[in-house]
């Protein structure tokens, strides 16, 4: 595939707002490219998206898995001067929070922007500025001047939030800059992966998956519904290879490939990947010259 498709492919699904159990936007785009190369496609109960490419001997199921949500925020209280509280949708870092952009999507569909917030530094006494302000102390500025302003432009308590990004390469489509690459990066990776694939003798099903961000929610269910004998997993992982890291805290390098999972996460949270499929993805990343990296992280998990 060419890396201008490839580009514009994971534009296209990066643009789209889908915080964990709101995947409706997402989850139209991803049926819109999947659904000319399936032999079947449906959504189920919980909202992933389910394609299938029946194989010719039908012998196994092959269950290729990414999610398609992101992190965002919630709108949990709105204040007489119609400024909003809100609570994070999937872990999010504290730290990176204030002065981001956000688009608020109403319940209604509608796009509202807006600014995070916090107290002013020049009235800040000297204890509060060597601090990180909490998720308490933040708020979203719409520009209202009211609550009633702001329920008029159809923000309520459970409106949506996500990051505005724009989605760029930073001097080569080599490496992209935008929102929500995890893990759409991994849904347009399925996506031309499926595309792709042809003279199967399994049953193939490329599942885009909902509310990972929120606890592997999607997952399980749809891999409870398709009971497969096997399932890969495309997701994210940590290029650490950047200042201030010694090189022993390394968990993967950008631009060195793929990583192969070996474990990760903290006891009954993370995963240790199975060893018989760990050493054959490695015999086919060697035999068709793939470069890959071996990954042990010890903190997240997919």
């Amino acid at each position: 595939m060419k890396k201008e498709s490839l580009y514009n492919l994971l534009k296209k699904l990066t643009e789209a707002i889908g915080p964990s159990g709101f995947e409706d936007s997402i989850r139209d785009v991803v049926i819109d490219e999947l659904k000319g190369y399936a032999d079947s496609l449906w959504v189920d109960a919980l909202g992933n998206v389910i394609a299938v490419k029946k194989g010719s001997k039908g012998v196994a199921r092959l269950m290729i898995a990414a999610h398609m949500d992101e992190i965002g925020l919630i709108i949990s209280y709105i204040d007489d001067k119609g400024f909003l509280r809100f609570q994070p949708i999937g872990g999010i870092s504290e730290r990176t929070l204030l002065g981001q952009r956000v688009v608020i999507k109403t319940l209604s569909g509608n796009v509202v922007r807006g600014v995070i917030g916090s107290k002013p530094p020049h009235i800040m006494k000297p204890e509060e500025m060597k601090q990180i302000p909490e998720g308490k102390d933040l708020y979203i500025d719409i520009g209202v001047g009211s609550r009633a302003e702001a329920e008029k432009l159809g923000v309520t308590i459970g409106s949506i939030a996500v990051f505005e990004r724009d989605f760029n390469s930073l001097n080569s489509l080599d490496i992209v800059v935008g929102k929500a690459l995890d893990d759409r990066v991994g849904v347009a990776a399925m996506i031309e992966a499926f595309k792709a694939i042809d003279n199967n003798d399994v049953d193939v099903y490329a599942v885009a998956t909902v509310q990972e961000e929120v606890g592997l929610k999607g997952a399980r269910v749809a891999a409870y519904s398709i009971t497969p004998h096997l399932a890969l997993a495309i997701d994210v992982t940590i290029a650490s290879d950047v200042a201030g890291v010694p090189e022993q805290d390394w968990i993967t390098q950008l631009g060195k490939g793929p990583a192969i999972k070996v474990v990760d996460g903290r006891a009954a949270s993370g995963l240790i990947a199975h060893p018989a499929i760990r050493e054959k993805l490695i015999e086919i990343a060697k035999q068709y010259g793939i470069p890959y990296q071996l990954e042990v992280l010890h903190g997240g998990t997919t």
